[in-house]
């Protein structure tokens, strides 16, 4: 991205308080000149918004409104999860929660993992077709949105999970053209592949 044509406003707010997710984040977006400031970097208290929305572009909106118009400050906010296309969508947005909300984020990782090839115990490899969903929002402490877009990321649900990479569901992500799952990737090559990156590409791109 040239100086020229680079966004007018270089620092975002990002409601989110998965550190997997901001750094991600940070390693698209500064190369494209954008900084991200995280919520734990504000002294004043916010209240986290209920994420009560049908769609992930719901989710990122109420987020992105919320902490915006909290700090008075441009924020971004995203959500995402994981669509299996033979459990007819789900987790979906409740991908997070999918085996509940007990434990650290790394034991509700786990257990969301387990509860998930238990689910798909009996379903081929043809058929465990599934992908990565990312909505992104900008918006204004107005409440106006700024700018959307949205990022997918194909594969299949892997049997057992593979690599030390990644977080969430990227163990069971697996690449049918690369033979290696998400978590497996190198973090340059997931971002260049990721939900994540596009969206968050595209959203850059749209504010051009």
């Amino acid at each position: 991205m040239t100086e020229e044509n680079a966004p007018s406003i270089t620092k975002w707010v990002f409601a989110t308080s998965n550190p997997h997710k901001a750094r991600e984040a940070a390693q698209i977006l500064e190369p494209l000149g954008i900084e991200l400031l995280s919520l734990d970097r504000f002294e004043q208290s916010t209240e986290e918004p209920v994420e009560d929305g049908l769609t992930f572009e719901d989710n990122a909106r109420i987020k992105a409104r919320s902490y915006a118009a909290q700090l008075g400050l441009r924020c971004l906010a995203e959500d995402s999860g994981l669509e299996v296309d033979a459990l007819g969508g789900r987790p979906g947005v409740h991908s997070a929660r999918y085996a509940g909300l007990d434990g650290s984020r790394a034991e509700r990782d786990q257990a969301n993992n387990d509860k998930l090839l238990a689910d798909l115990a009996n379903v081929p490899q043809d058929r465990r077709s599934a992908r990565f969903v990312c909505a992104v929002c900008v918006a204004e402490p107005s409440g106006e949105v700024v700018a959307e877009a949205r990022g997918t990321y194909e594969g299949q649900v892997a049997f057992a999970p593979r690599g030390d990479g990644g977080f969430g569901y990227d163990p069971l992500l697996l690449l049918p053209d690369l033979g290696v799952t998400s978590a497996e990737l190198n973090p340059d090559e997931k971002n260049r592949r990721s939900h994540r990156g596009k969206a968050l590409r595209l959203l850059v791109r749209a504010l051009t």
